[in-house]
């Protein structure tokens, strides 16, 4: 009683410092550091080699709560194998991960077993234990990191035959090395216990790997019937997870009574069987999108337990000692990981544009990396914690190293699609509309009133003649070549008033190429709604802009007249700051006429609360109301 007590207070306190632990590794992310880094120093910080409040006998209490991480992470890699996607490039996945992992895995194993005199843990060890260390970190140098390879392909908008390839291959990998790591354990401990590999061990392990793929499928039956039950997404989540963890401690129990019964070991590698469970769900149900759903809205709270509880188990004092043997190891997988690119590369027949970087999108590592050190760090007493810190070590370069060398890749091959860059202010306030039509009219018409220089772009082959107070310009495509013709490839805004189809077409190529400031979207169908807002355009819903405005007329006459232009003395602006003479002047100290009111200030996309002591930078966007020859007058002042 008093045991589970003490598990109780343990797990109370480690809830509360988790939760600190994602706030400081959110802030640490505006150092540009990973957001795995943040949350393993935060529980380092935390654990018993710093501020203590994690005790040293924490982490082995809660060791059950590593399991339930451990099974979740197994669900996630597992879910995003999808066969499905990896059709159109299969013959290059192939290849790749055949080059990768066979060559990484041996090339790694036999590096760190010929250089095991120079690593402190491994000088005093037999042959057999060297073995053990050398096959164990080979295969948990095989583990990729699906999470931020997506993560990155996102943030690049990426396309292409490269990236796909890239992707395939570290889902795949992920998966095939938690198999790779079931034989290597089994292996493992095998040599270190003094077990004779003969026949009756073969047997042994094949039993143990068919048991382990019979509880997958049917874990993976009980996970569908789960997801096909009409109940809450959060009790569909628990029980997710309950299942997880029932799996290893339905392994924990076997592996007991076995040895009681019979006098030997039966091991159900608990990682295998979730990550059958899981692909089963993703690839054989009409659950998958449900299933990532979960794993997705799940994953950042599993991740944050995870990881700072893994940071507070870490010995800073082993890794004061081998930091050096740390970074040793990560140029041994680094040189394994281009050796087995160039084979996997070589062999799928892709062109030497794509093979020489083909090893850069598979440095990083994460999750299923770590999981499967923390798994040896409490199976192997003596030298399992030493080998734990090292590799956890490893990781954390990679993680550090991964992310950029996967973006460099991506660029290289031309595959990325990232804003470009937003053009400097020419002083002229210029806009683009894509469509001839009464609403186009009437908007260019409203902009030139405000002082605007307005081109309409016409897919149309006749234009009246009473059209042409606005300048009107014929368009044959929609293309780079043709919408820099017109000018819009330095225009300060886009309004885009055709197809939703055409509409994209002219908001990608604005995005990638122009850097255009600001993408005004009159939206179709609300399918499409996010497609565009990805892209960070200003999009209006003829359906529901009309409710909307009669809604702000009806609760905020005053503030709703100001924004549509009824009353014709005011006026509401936004104006970009160019004056380097205003930068760090504070609003109160900043002469205005005194009819004008500052609203609002955006400064690099974010809202800046203002009082009289808000300091302005340079591009910041102020928001003003007032009379129009007062915002003439303000406009000259920050633009000057």
């Amino acid at each position: 009683m008093l045991e589970y007590k003490e598990i109780l207070i343990f797990l109370a306190g480690f809830i509360v410092i988790a939760i600190a632990s994602n706030q400081i590794a959110k802030v640490l992310t505006k150092t540009h550091l990973p957001l795995i880094t943040g949350l393993l120093l935060t529980g380092i910080i935390a654990g018993p080699f710093a501020l203590k409040l994690i005790p040293d006998t924490a982490p082995e209490k809660l060791f059950f709560v590593n399991e339930f991480a451990l099974a979740f992470i197994a669900f996630a890699a597992a879910a995003e194998l999808y066969l499905k996607e990896l059709r159109n490039r299969f013959r290059s996945i192939t290849w790749m991960t055949v080059g990768q992992l066979a060559v990484t895995f041996l090339s790694s194993s036999v590096a760190i077993y010929y250089l095991s005199d120079r690593i402190p843990f491994m000088q005093n060890m037999d042959m057999n234990i060297k073995i053990s260390v050398s096959i164990l970190a080979g295969t948990i140098f095989v583990a990729r990191s699906p999470a931020s390879a997506i993560a990155v392909i996102n943030e690049m908008r990426a396309k292409g035959p490269f990236t796909q390839t890239a992707l395939g291959v570290t889902v795949l990998i992920d998966f095939l090395v938690i198999i790779l790591f079931a034989v290597s354990f089994s292996i493992a401990q095998a040599l270190v216990h003094g077990v004779s590999f003969d026949q009756n061990f073969i047997l042994l392990l094949f039993f143990e790997l068919i048991i382990a793929l019979m509880a997958g499928y049917l874990l993976g039956k009980i996970l569908s019937v789960v997801l096909a039950v009409r109940i809450g997404s959060v009790a569909k989540t628990v029980l997710i997870m309950l299942f997880g963890y029932s799996v290893y401690w339905t392994s924990g129990f076997v592996r007991e009574w076995s040895y009681e019964a019979i006098g030997m070991e039966v091991y159900i590698e608990p990682l295998i069987t979730c990550i059958i469970g899981s692909f089963f769900v993703a690839n054989y149900t009409k659950h998958r999108t449900e299933f990532l759903k979960i794993l997705n809205d799940t994953g950042p709270i599993i991740y944050v337990i995870f990881f700072t509880l893994t940071g507070a188990s870490l010995s800073i004092d082993i890794l004061a000692r081998v930091w050096a043997v740390a970074l040793f190891l990560f140029g041994v997988r680094l040189f394994s990981l281009i050796v087995g690119s160039l084979a996997g590369g070589a062999l799928g027949g892709e062109n030497w544009k794509f093979i020489r970087v083909s090893w850069m999108p598979y440095v990083t590592q994460a999750g299923v990396g770590l999981g499967l050190a923390t798994v040896v760090a409490t199976s192997f007493a003596g030298w399992g914690e030493e080998f734990a810190t090292i590799i956890i070590a490893v990781i954390v370069l990679n993680q550090l190293i991964g992310p950029a060398l996967f973006k460099w890749s991506i660029t290289l091959i031309g595959e990325s699609h990232i804003k470009a860059q937003v053009p400097d202010f020419d002083g002229a306030r210029n806009a683009v509309i894509f469509g001839l039509e009464g609403q186009s009219f009437a908007l260019a018409r409203q902009l030139k009133d405000h002082g605007w220089e307005v081109v309409i772009a016409s897919r149309k082959g006749i234009i009246e003649e009473d059209e042409l107070d606005v300048d009107i310009r014929p368009i044959s495509a929609l293309n780079i070549d043709e919408m820099k013709r017109i000018g819009a490839d330095s225009a300060e805004a886009i309004i885009a008033m055709l197809s939703d189809k055409e509409n994209y077409e002219i908001c990608e190529i604005a995005y990638e190429h122009f850097g255009t400031k600001d993408l005004v979207i009159r939206l179709n169908d609300r399918a499409n709604f996010d497609r565009f807002h990805k892209l960070g355009a200003l999009i209006v819903e003829p359906s529901t802009a009309i409710v909307s405005l009669m809604d702000h007329l009806v609760r905020s006459p005053q503030a709703a007249s100001l924004l549509l232009g009824m009353d014709e003395s005011q006026d509401t602006v936004d104006l970009e700051i160019h004056n380097p003479n205003i930068h760090g002047i504070s609003l109160r100290d900043l002469r205005l006429p005194s009819d004008i009111l500052i609203l609002a200030i955006s400064r690099g996309g974010q809202s800046v609360i203002t009082h009289g002591y808000t300091r302005l930078r340079l591009n910041d966007i102020v928001t003003v109301v007032g009379s129009r020859e007062s915002i003439e007058n303000v406009e000259l002042r920050l633009r000057e």
